[in-house]
């Protein structure tokens, strides 16, 4: 047998940008500029017309109809948090992706990768949990796979969900939709969930308890969406914040993007943990937010629908779209001056979903 020669991984004929990374790093999975690059590689190989917007979903259309597909995987610890748990966060995180391609969720598979030795009890919580969310937010699970790995090789239990859902006629939401003299909408207080969760990692007490955010939307964009269908871009923040997606959002549409902080809605014990731990409130995940990026002359009337619903009544107006700085995000700081919200290598908090 003739010996097969190695392969060179770090020669010109591998896309991905591991040269200087030659392991795969927390990082690389945080949404920031590793998973950036990461998916650039990818998307050397799966050539796909349908892959290139980078949407939060897949919109195909099959015999006339127009649907969202998307799939994502959960590895959150603690799989218990403040308001929620790995279970509802999966239902509502897949909701909501669809939700952002502006399409009614339908249908979920459910996938799980359970450790041995993980407890029948709480096994049960996070299914009972998932249906419990799959019931709120109008979706049914239809199908799944379950496997279950060795001891120590893996922590507790991982999930993964798809989901499709249909897209009404004339509803057309696409990061590349962003355009100059849009007005930013953000339906409420971010960082919630990423410091909900950072308090119970690390012990932390503070005057309330901060729970989780995490929530289905898609009855929000409905409601957003009867007020103006011509919304162009939808995006949940999750991974990296608000930051991270608008920085995404400015590269993909070419477009600057000119936040105002003081019109970001944060909570105090939020604003307080973070000046804290050193950390900034826009590169926080969030599990129950939307971004909005609408016409001007719409704008009032889908914020005002946004405030009249259960999941935006702290929405407000956070910025706008600008000709300017093209593919690069600044705001107006409290005191006067103006500074580059830049995307972050990664997660400030990994494995925060």
């Amino acid at each position: 047998m003739t010996d097969t020669p190695p392969i060179d991984f770090t020669g010109p004929s591998c896309p991905l940008p591991i040269a200087d990374y030659p392991y795969v790093l927390l990082a690389h999975g945080g949404g920031g500029k590793l998973t950036q690059q990461l998916i650039r590689g990818f998307l050397s190989q799966f050539t796909s017309e349908l892959l290139q917007p980078l949407h939060d979903g897949a919109v195909l259309t099959i015999d006339g109809a127009r649907l969202a597909f998307t799939t994502d995987s959960y590895v959150i610890s603690p799989i218990f948090f403040p308001g929620g748990t790995i279970g509802e966060l999966a239902v509502n995180g897949t909701v909501n992706d669809l939700a952002m391609c502006g399409a009614t969720p339908l249908y979920l598979s459910a996938g799980f990768i359970i450790e041995e030795g993980f407890p029948m009890d709480d096994l049960w919580k996070v299914v009972v949990s998932m249906q419990d969310a799959a019931r709120a937010a109008g979706v049914a699970l239809v199908t799944g796979d379950t496997k279950v790995v060795d001891r120590g090789k893996g922590d507790k239990i991982f999930i993964n969900t798809s989901g499709i859902g249909r897209i009404p006629p004339g509803i057309s939401i696409s990061p590349q939709r962003a355009t100059p003299g849009d007005l930013v909408i953000l339906s409420g207080r971010i960082a919630d969930h990423g410091i909900a969760i950072l308090s119970v990692r690390e012990g932390l007490k503070f005057e309330t308890e901060l729970q989780s955010d995490t929530r289905a939307l898609n009855g929000l964009v409905d409601t957003m969406l009867a007020a103006s269908p011509d919304i162009h871009v939808l995006r949940d923040p999750t991974r990296g914040g608000v930051a991270s997606a608008c920085n995404e959002i400015a590269h993909q549409a070419n477009v600057g993007i000119t936040l105002r902080q003081d019109d970001i809605p944060l909570a105090d014990e939020v604003r307080g943990a973070c000046e804290m731990l050193g950390l900034d409130p826009l590169y926080v995940a969030n599990e129950g937010k939307l971004i909005a990026f609408v016409p001007p002359e719409h704008a009032e009337r889908v914020l005002t629908a946004m405030r009249n619903h259960p999941c935006g009544t702290e929405a407000a107006i956070i910025g706008e779209v600008v000709n300017d700085h093209p593919g690069i995000v600044t705001m107006q700081t409290t005191i006067g001056g103006t500074r580059i919200v830049d995307m972050m290598a990664g997660e400030q908090l990994p494995r925060i979903c």
